[in-house]
């Protein structure tokens, strides 16, 4: 993995992408080049990281391989999106759901739960299926849905109908009318699997429509019409799925991707963690064993980086080892403290190396990331290489 010569300083990069700006690899190629720029003899190792969320796929197929497969597909308005699966040689299919019905697709003023689907979850799904994978890994993160999976499994061969048996509406709000499921489960004896690091259910105060329901669009009044037509969809997955657990509505894992895990755990799958299915894929553990320095970073480093995302995990891992991890992000808002305690030696952001928000820094940390990683990089090499 490291070269046998001996060098001046082993340094690990292994970031998140910035959202809305920069992926995995671009983030860490620009801090690669700002290093190289001052200590040219620096072994520097190149990891790029995700979660479930998007980048999974592309970080995945750097670090496996196999055959990358075009998927037409739909985003969460039913509009044409370009979307794709990963085939590897052990009979794994990994998908990317923000492919399909990602946030990011959607102007803020297109924002709406009630109405979005994951249709083109399913439709990716399906592809995998009928390409004869064996396993499915379904990444979750960053979606602009909340109908608990039901637009991903009509694809797959169910279809929810209303109490007259007509095929119900797409979208979140539709769901408090369900009374049954048409057909059964397409999937040829493959297991799919969820991989995220939300373990919220998909109920309640801590489920999907409370917690992440908001940041899709939907207001108070929403939250509730969602969680409750939710409730009204857990029931009837665990009544007509035979495979589909109990307790389906507080399950671990089921509120991810506005309700992606309680589907995927309704047709008898599992949830993993992404980012632990990540970095045992990149060999992330042997890497961080041999490293002198650990860099690592997202878009914004605020509270929720130290639940369970790319970077928690990281610092801790470095922390354990007694090596030091600094974050490079476009934000940074968490306090040292609280940084220094999951194992974070330093912070540095985009913005502040902009001038600040006071000074247009939050405009040029997302017009021109990569120039801003390239400065960080080259100020860590000034103050890290031996």
């Amino acid at each position: 993995m490291w070269p046998a010569t001996l060098l001046r300083m082993r340094v690990l990069l292994c970031p998140d992408k910035f959202a809305g700006t920069l992926s995995a690899p671009d983030v860490a190629a620009a801090v690669a080049d700002g290093w190289h720029d001052v200590a040219p003899g620096d072994d520097l190792l190149v990891r790029p990281l995700a979660d479930g969320g998007p980048g999974f796929v592309d970080v995945l197929a750097g670090a496996l391989g196999g055959r990358r497969v075009p998927v037409p597909t739909v985003d969460p308005l039913g509009r044409p999106a370009a979307g794709e699966i990963l085939l590897t040689d052990d009979g794994t299919a990994y998908l990317e759901s923000a492919q399909a019905c990602g946030l990011h697709l959607l102007t803020a003023a297109e924002r709406d739960p009630k109405a979005t689907t994951s249709y083109g979850v399913g439709l990716l799904a399906a592809a995998a299926v009928e390409a004869g994978a064996r396993t499915v890994v379904v990444g979750l993160g960053g979606s602009a849905t909340n109908d608990g999976g039901a637009g991903m499994l009509v694809p797959l061969g169910v279809t929810p109908l209303d109490g007259a048996g007509r095929a119900l509406p797409y979208g979140g709000a539709a769901l408090a009318g369900v009374a049954a499921l048409d057909g059964e489960p397409r999937l040829r004896g493959a297991t799919l699997v969820a991989a995220t690091d939300v373990d919220n259910p998909l109920l309640g105060l801590h489920g999907a429509s409370s917690v992440f329901g908001p940041q899709k669009g939907a207001d108070r009044a929403d939250v509730l019409l969602l969680d409750a037509a939710l409730t009204r969809w857990a029931e009837v997955l665990t009544q007509r799925l035979p495979g589909c657990p109990a307790g389906l509505g507080a399950l671990p894992g089921g509120g991810a991707a506005g309700g992606l895990g309680a589907a995927v755990l309704a047709l008898g799958g599992r949830c993993e963690s992404g980012i632990g299915l990540v970095t045992r894929a990149v060999g992330l553990d042997a890497a961080l064993d041999a490293a002198d320095l650990v860099v690592t970073g997202e878009g914004s480093f605020d509270h929720q980086s130290l639940r369970g995302k790319v970077v928690a995990g990281v610092a801790g891992a470095a922390r354990d080892r007694g090596v030091p991890c600094v974050v490079l992000a476009g934000r940074v808002s968490t306090g040292r403290r609280e940084a220094a305690a999951a194992g974070v030696t330093e912070a540095h952001s985009l913005v502040e190396h902009f001038g600040g928000e006071e000074r247009g820094g939050v405009d040029a940390a997302m017009t021109r990331p990569a120039e801003g990683l390239r400065a960080l990089g080259a100020r860590l090499a000034r103050q890290w290489s031996r």
